[in-house]
């Protein structure tokens, strides 16, 4: 009997976090509406040390840059209004 609800217990736990984790995973990109996506391709560069790097792409008038470190949680972005580099 013990081992029963023991087993149940087990169950019922890893079926609530499954679902809870589960949902959030099959969910891509639903935080806001998206209405449209500049799919263009960039120019990234890639340091010596292989680990930072950036990027740099047009988004309509403006020159976009994005700064990295490989999987770090941290990066910056920086617009650059108006970039004659960028036909709009």
């Amino acid at each position: 009997m013990r081992r029963t609800i023991i087993g149940a217990s087990i169950i019922g736990v890893s079926a609530i976090a499954l679902v809870a984790c589960g949902a959030k995973a099959n969910e891509p990109f639903q935080d806001a509406p998206i209405n449209s996506r500049n799919m263009a391709p960039a120019i990234v560069g890639n340091m010596p040390d292989g680990f930072s790097n950036w990027a740099a792409k047009c988004d309509g008038p403006n020159m976009v840059y994005v700064l990295f470190h490989s999987d770090g949680a941290y990066g910056s972005f920086n617009v650059v209004p108006n970039d004659p580099r960028c036909k709009g």
